[in-house]
């Protein structure tokens, strides 16, 4: 069955767009999550939402307990994530208030524990294709039905914040190959490979970073003006995309987990 988890959280919680809401307080064994689930459902499809920097935002990218928050969601019976996330654009074509999908990442994070496996058994789960093809896939779809401007896929590059980058930075992010750029997505997408969760990415750009010396270089009042605006269009998606969800057997995000644990039980 069915059952999907959202991370994001701001105007995700309303009635409106969750029906048959009630919270609920989960203990895992690395803590407690960002926030209580808030449980409901989505055209008779169960829905799980978790605020990923708590409840009025009070959680920086470095504290988010990343560990507790994908646990909770399997420990709640999610089979599916879907994740928000504002971001900033490295490359012309992606304007802010489109929306990405995206396919890879590039991980310049520094402090976060990133494996479920920390003790007695060691990990080596294979990351080639860290987002779920066939969630990514269906939400794609569902954003051009809606008319949305959207691109299909797109590299980002997590660094540890909660600082924006240097332009020296920007610019070397676009060399590597990055599309856009956030604070989040790693090491949640890796946790959730662990978990044999289908993992999917709304990215939505609110700004060019820095790189682009013509426009103005990024500050929070600006990616938060561009995120309330594009919160409307994300609640739409999920309304469309979410009873389109289905089980995907052949599917690397179930299937990876099973050969990935080497230490002998």
């Amino acid at each position: 069955m069915v059952k999907v988890g959202i991370i994001g959280g701001s105007g995700l919680e309303d009635p409106k767009f969750l029906k048959d809401q009630r919270e609920v307080e989960y203990e895992t064994p690395y803590g407690k999550p960002s926030s209580p689930l808030m449980v409901g459902k989505i055209s008779g499809v169960e829905v799980v939402i978790l605020s990923r920097h708590g409840k009025g935002h009070t959680i920086m990218p470095t504290n988010v307990p990343y560990q507790a928050n994908i646990y909770a969601l399997k420990e709640a019976g999610c089979t599916h994530i879907l994740a928000t996330t504002a971001c900033g654009s490295l490359r012309e074509e992606i304007k802010p208030g489109e929306l990405v999908f995206i396919d890879q990442f590039i991980d310049r994070t520094t402090k976060r524990r990133s494996t479920f496996y920390e003790k007695d058994l060691v990990c080596h789960i294979p990351m080639a294709e860290p987002f779920c093809p066939n969630l990514r896939r269906l939400l794609y779809e569902q954003a051009r039905k809606l008319g949305f401007r959207c691109h299909e896929r797109g590299t980002v590059v997590t660094i540890e914040g909660p600082r924006f980058s240097s332009r020296a930075e920007s610019l070397m992010f676009r060399q590597w190959g990055g599309d856009v750029i956030n604070m989040t997505t790693v090491p949640e997408v890796v946790l959730a490979r662990e978990a044999g969760l289908h993992y999917a990415a709304v990215a939505m750009p609110t700004d060019y970073d820095c790189w682009k010396q013509t426009e103005e270089a990024v500050d929070i009042s600006m990616v938060l003006e561009t995120f309330k605006r594009n919160v409307e269009k994300v609640q739409k998606l999920l309304l469309a995309a979410i009873p389109e969800i289905r089980d995907y057997d052949d599917c690397p995000c179930t299937r990876d987990i099973k050969s990935a644990i080497v230490t002998k039980r």
